[in-house]
């Protein structure tokens, strides 16, 4: 029997995880989630910490460290 779980990020849902014979695949409800789209995770942990450093490298793109100057 299947195992699913919803993946959330940030109280946004990404989508949804569903075991099969390679582990977990996951299926994305939004689009800012689509890169993971049919992806392969050994677990739903592992799919969701993708999701979770997929929403943060979009936010350091977004808002870059601040440079000190004299360094």
């Amino acid at each position: 029997m299947s195992q699913a779980y919803v993946i959330e990020v940030l109280n946004r849902t990404a989508g949804i995880v569903v075991s099969d014979d390679r582990g977990f695949c996951f299926f994305s409800s939004e689009r800012a989630f689509d890169s993971l789209d049919g992806g392969h995770f050994g677990s739903a942990r592992a799919a969701e910490r993708a999701a979770r450093a997929l929403v943060e490298r979009r936010r350091q793109v977004r808002n870059p460290p601040a440079l000190t100057p004299g360094i």
